[in-house]
């Protein structure tokens, strides 16, 4: 049987087959930044373990400990969320509905971390540039327009509602700690 395709529909197909070993590639990219920050998580809860029973208040370092394993936990969770993401994506046509949202997660996330860790940074930053790259192509595919003000919207209001569930995770698990103090700090 001789099947005829036009020549968008190769394009489209060829251009369609390109776009999954980039995701395959955001997507472990994306593993290793995750077992990075959850390990750098572990070692940071396990210095602070103390911190339970013994916080000092005029201690600047126990507050921006703390301070620093919420910034984790929160970036840890938002990552993890993200790639829960990226591999729910089925098709050419769910990339754009899924990817935009996500890129300024990422790139927030990367900023927080600059000066942190440095790799992970320049890591996110790169994961931002491919996922950004396969937006493009998968628009270009399936002729979808999108709403950038509406993406960053999205995106603000889970990375709000993260913050505020890690905000709790970390009240109940230091419960000796004023929180409105580190806010200050």
């Amino acid at each position: 049987m001789l099947v005829k395709y036009n020549e968008a529909d190769i394009e489209n197909i060829s251009h369609s087959v390109t776009l999954v070993p980039r995701l395959e590639y955001s997507s472990n990219l994306l593993s290793e930044i995750i077992d990075i920050f959850s390990e750098k998580l572990h070692d940071i809860r396990k210095s602070n373990c103390d911190f339970v029973l013994f916080f000092d208040e005029t201690d600047k370092n126990h507050y921006n400990a703390i301070e620093l394993e919420r910034n984790f936990a929160f970036s840890l969770e938002v990552l993890t969320t993200i790639k829960k993401r990226i591999t729910s994506i089925s098709g050419v046509r769910s990339i754009p509905e899924v990817l935009p949202s996500l890129i300024p997660m990422i790139r927030t996330i990367s900023a927080q971390f600059f000066s942190i860790v440095p790799i992970c940074s320049q890591r996110l930053s790169e994961l931002s540039v491919h996922l950004g790259s396969i937006v493009l192509d998968s628009a270009a595919l399936t002729k979808a327009r999108f709403d950038f003000s509406q993406s960053n919207h999205e995106s603000s209001i889970f990375l709000d509602e993260v913050k505020l569930m890690v905000d709790s995770k970390i009240s109940k698990q230091y419960p000796n700690v004023d929180f409105s103090k580190l806010c200050n700090t």
